[in-house]
């Protein structure tokens, strides 16, 4: 069963962008680990604060062992809000059938 991670944080605006720059070791460790099939965390269009972040792993087991050697942000930005939350996927298909 596949497991995907996603949602939004809420930061300052003036350091979305240093959140995000302060996260990309851990974007690109993740993408070269077994079993990670996508990782993001970027800048929403529309409003100034919020950083979308999405996680797919081919199991729970694959997101465990990532977390046990993932690297730390680089940077130290308070998170306003978060509503980020773990699917565990049992059926995937084309977006349109």
């Amino acid at each position: 069963m596949s497991v995907i991670v996603a949602g939004k944080l809420y930061v300052d605006p003036k350091d979305r962008d240093r959140f995000i720059e302060g996260h990309r070791p851990i974007v690109e460790a993740a993408r070269s680990r077994p079993g990670c099939l996508d990782l993001s965390i970027s800048p929403d269009p529309i409003e100034p604060g919020r950083v979308n972040n999405f996680e797919h792993w081919e199991s729970q087991e694959a997101l465990d062992a990532f977390r046990a050697v993932a690297p730390r942000p680089s940077v130290s930005v308070d998170i306003k809000d978060d509503q980020v939350f773990k699917h565990q996927i049992s059926h995937t298909g084309p977006p349109f059938d």
